[in-house]
């Protein structure tokens, strides 16, 4: 197996290098192990549901019945083990092989003969391999591939690869001559990722060529659609365009990519996109697609404007009612940046993988694991608002697309994997999360330590040194972008080191047994304001502390004050409250608004500015990824300034 990939700058660790220490994520990830997947196992087993395993079984010939689920079922079934695969690697325990050896014997059961596997195809008899490419087959086999090749990491066990490794050769065969009519072929790329999965897992360089076919071939022909980034190449590219899991898979996958070969030209491409993507088209929770239906004008490359759905808008255009924000699409922002900080270890990668986690990612899920949401918009009307392309009033535990909540749980179960990386230098802390963790590094010598901290309700990370090896190795510590006045202390002696917001702090020497570190990364309230171009929320503010995007929710408020009522006066103190009791354990903002008591003819669509009432109000403010868990009401994320 391949571990280290050569034109990364940094590594990942053991898969069980770091165990979980209770904290905020911690209790997600046990909350991950008990409640998320045993919930979601159930819904994949209810043929309501648009994800099904029955479709696997019907496949292999072990039992009658009709297709379920949508053309997309199988991936998300895969996404459900890969999770399962995570936790494994941190919890080893037994019950979860049990789980996924039967699975594993089924999918091999229902692979066909040359490789191929993709079961709303193989039961369907109206349809034909490679004729649609919303059949979706490509997205399913990517997902299996890189499921496969984590279970293999954290399992040692060669069930699964060895049908990714049969899928894979199959693969390689129908596409690296790079058929034409193929050119365009997959919506949705997870296929490329999964392809660098198998490579990195088996060493063999024919997926890394199938890899490099597949980002190749994509805008290689003409007639491409912005709307799955097949307009141009990757390497001409200059914006970040269409449906944002579509693209969010396919930066991932060419990033992968670039770790394998050192392609400059494709990072540069990836470079430019991502500036235009971050700075002009990216929600203040790291959401990422403004459109649930629109239109792309390309006249820089010849292109009329093309129909998109789930997709990034046009520069700063970022309605907050309307916003889609997919969750797959906040995940796969999360994803790319990832995939950009190992590349360069850049920190404003990292902050951007910070902002996804703690808002628009975990958004999705309520409290307690079992019920989830498709959209993420920031601002909601309760039972008032316009349901368009799959919003819903409250969380659902099925649905037709059931993507997002397999998508989530293995994120919060890889986590692990993205708190730490390693150079032949040193240790890079990128995340602070309770935790410990044992890593081997890439010149071969060892070191621990333990991280303790409350973050991100609290604003002290205290790092302590297990082992280490006698010669001089260096700690790096993330200094999140949002935080200007961070304080370091070793052994109780302030650091005279300059503390730059978006950037590593780099701590070199010969660390003992017993050493401690102690970072404070202060975290006031702080008014956000939007560029001015950003008309939907231009005047307006939003409310962070920390990493953490608030929102006001209407059950917070009076029964006769409506969120539209609300804006903030000029000056507007903030405070920060532990609330124990509420939400789980959440810090909440509250502060001296200004509310409309009469609006001279509320319901006209135009007023005479200057003639309302008004009064002051005070606000509490809780957490983004905490709404909608008390009951359909209102929310908004932002705020404006003055009516």
């Amino acid at each position: 197996m391949r571990t280290m990939s050569r034109y990364q700058k940094l590594r990942p660790l053991a898969h069980d290098a770091v165990n979980w220490n209770d904290g905020f994520w911690g209790r997600l990830h046990q909350l991950c192990r008990e409640q998320i997947l045993p919930s979601m196992r159930e819904a994949l087993d209810e043929p309501e549901n648009g994800a099904v395993f029955s479709n696997f079984y019907i496949a292999a010939g072990l039992q009658d019945g009709e297709r379920k689920g949508t053309m997309w079922s199988d991936g998300d079934c895969y996404k459900y083990m890969e999770a399962c695969a995570h936790v494994y690697g941190v919890t080893k325990e037994q019950s979860i092989l049990d789980q996924l050896d039967p699975l594993i014997d089924v999918i091999a059961a229902a692979q066909e003969d040359d490789g191929y596997i993709s079961t709303p195809m193989q039961l369907r008899a109206d349809k034909e391999r490679w004729t649609d490419l919303h059949d979706h087959e490509l997205y399913n086999m990517g997902h299996l591939l890189t499921a496969a090749s984590v279970h293999h990491r954290t399992t040692g066990k060669r069930n699964f690869l060895e049908i990714a490794i049969r899928l894979a050769d199959y693969l390689h065969e129908v596409f690296v001559p790079c058929p034409p009519e193929l050119a365009h072929f997959g919506f949705n790329p997870s296929n490329t990722i999964g392809a660098v999965d198998v490579y990195r897992a088996t060493g063999e360089a024919r997926y890394l060529e199938l890899a490099q076919t597949f980002v190749e071939m994509r805008g290689s022909q003409p007639g491409g659609k912005d709307l799955n980034q097949s307009l141009v190449s990757l390497r001409e590219e200059t914006r970040a365009v269409g449906h944002a899991v579509t693209a969010g898979y396919l930066y991932c996958g060419a990033a992968d990519v670039v770790a394998e070969t050192g392609d400059e030209e494709l990072m540069d491409g990836l470079q430019r996109i991502w500036e235009n993507a971050i700075h002009s088209k990216m929600y203040i929770t790291g959401g990422t697609s403004a459109l649930h239906h629109g239109a792309s004008q390309r006249p820089e490359f010849g292109g009329k404007a093309s129909a998109v759905h789930e997709a990034f808008g046009y520069e700063y255009s970022l309605p907050n009612a309307t916003a889609y924000n997919e969750t797959c699409a906040n995940i796969a922002n999360a994803m790319w940046n990832w995939r950009m900080l190992n590349l360069t270890g850049d920190a404003k990668y990292t902050d951007i993988v910070e902002l996804v986690l703690y808002n628009s990612m975990l958004s999705s899920m309520s409290l307690d694991g079992k019920r989830f949401c498709y959209t993420n918009p920031l601002r909601w009307y309760g039972e008032e608002h316009p349901l368009l392309s799959q919003d819903t009033y409250e969380r659902w535990r099925l649905l037709y697309c059931y993507c997002c909540p397999p998508n989530t749980a293995r994120t919060i179960a890889l986590l692990h994997n993205w708190l730490y990386s390693a150079t032949d230098a040193g240790l890079w802390l990128h995340l602070y999360g309770s935790n410990s963790v044992s890593a081997t590094l890439t010149d071969g010598s060892a070191i621990a330590l333990t991280q303790q901290t409350d973050y991100p309700w609290d604003d002290v990370a205290r790092i302590t040194i297990d082992a280490a090896p006698a010669h001089e190795v260096s700690l790096m510590l993330r200094i999140p972008g949002w935080c200007d006045s961070a304080a370091l202390s070793i052994n109780g002696e302030a650091s005279e080191a300059p503390l730059e917001p978006a950037s590593y702090i780099e701590l070199r020497r010969a660390w003992k047994s017993g050493d401690i570190i102690e970072l404070r990364l202060p975290m006031r309230p702080r008014l956000i304001k939007a560029h001015p171009k950003a008309e939907e929320i231009r005047n307006h503010i939003a409310v962070m502390r920390g990493p953490i995007v608030y929102c006001l929710e209407g059950v917070d408020l009076p029964d006769d004050v409506s969120i539209l009522d609300v804006y903030a006066p000029d000056e507007m103190c903030l405070t920060a409250k532990r609330e124990d009791d509420l939400l789980g354990g959440v810090v909440t903002i509250n502060g001296a608004a200004r509310h409309i008591t009469e609006r001279n003819g509320s319901n006209a669509l135009y007023l005479e500015a200057g003639k309302e009432q008004e009064a002051d109000l005070d606000i509490t403010m809780v957490p983004y990824y905490a709404w909608n868990n008390r009951g359909i009401n209102e929310m908004t994320v932002w705020l404006p300034r003055r009516y």
